[in-house]
């Protein structure tokens, strides 16, 4: 007797073809959907994402949020397919359970910016990470780590839709990449895949493919690096948060150019 068919959801790839009205060959475009990170079964938040390196998404949010302070607090990651997006189903220890419980904000349709969803102005520092040192770079470190930003953007080079995040070496060699069609989502990949594998991230550098925006400041703090180097403008809120913070920033990173602007 056959197997009975498989009739569950299958986590979709990052990448959808298809092919455009009055075209003639098909292209390939980013994939945006909801995914939901719930943890221990409590709705914590969700999010607009690429569906690629979601268990690094889930430590990397989980860490940036403040959820759990460490990846040993998070025990396990089950990744979902559910009818309208996915589900990233977080077990985390019962002390960090008591201490979600204690501050659990509702976070649907949230940016993942660091500030949405707090209740007054009162409560901003309750998110804010601790200062950083930045660290020192060698020369040509940032013209090294551009050029070998091309070669990590594997899944933007088949569709120009996705943001990058990369944490480089003091020398600029480029290490670890991940990418998403939100840059802050990028980030979060990048700083799950980070702490799964246990790196001194205070021992690099990110750089992002994109402006540089307070998120970006913020989530690099909480990772415990001390420099973000981003390819396009920032905004006057991540300059002052990152002066605030001690982080160094630089920014309209460009061959042969950059701007330091904290």
């Amino acid at each position: 007797m056959p197997a009975a068919e498989d009739l569950s959801p299958l986590i979709p790839e990052p990448l959808l073809t298809l092919r455009p009205h009055g075209a003639t060959a098909d292209e390939q475009v980013a994939v945006e959907m909801p995914v939901a990170l719930t943890v221990n079964e409590v709705s914590q938040a969700v999010m607009l994402a690429t569906p690629a390196d979601l268990e690094d998404f889930a430590l990397g949010f989980a860490l940036s949020e403040g959820w759990i302070t460490s990846r040993r607090e998070l025990l396990d990651v089950e990744v979902l397919a559910q009818a309208d997006g996915i589900e990233l189903a977080l077990r985390v220890t019962a002390a960090r359970e008591q201490h979600l419980k204690a501050r659990r904000r509702m976070l649907a349709g949230r940016t993942g910016c660091g500030l949405c969803g707090l209740e007054s102005l009162a409560q901003l520092g309750a998110v804010q990470p601790a200062p950083v040192q930045a660290p020192a770079l060698a020369a040509g470190a940032l013209d090294r780590a551009l050029a070998g930003m091309r070669a990590a953007q594997v899944l933007n080079a088949r569709c120009g839709g996705l943001h990058a995040a990369a944490w480089c070496h003091l020398d600029g060699e480029l290490q670890w990449a991940r990418e998403d069609i939100g840059r802050h989502n990028a980030l979060d990949k990048l700083a799950g895949a980070l702490a799964r594998r246990d790196t001194d991230a205070r021992e690099g550098f990110v750089l992002m493919s994109s402006r540089a925006s307070y998120e970006l400041v913020h989530k690099t703090a909480m990772a415990g690096i001390g420099l973000l180097a981003c390819m396009s403008a920032p905004s006057s809120l991540a300059i002052s948060t990152a002066q605030g913070l001690g982080l160094q920033l630089w920014a309209f990173v460009r061959e042969g150019r950059a701007t330091r602007y904290a």
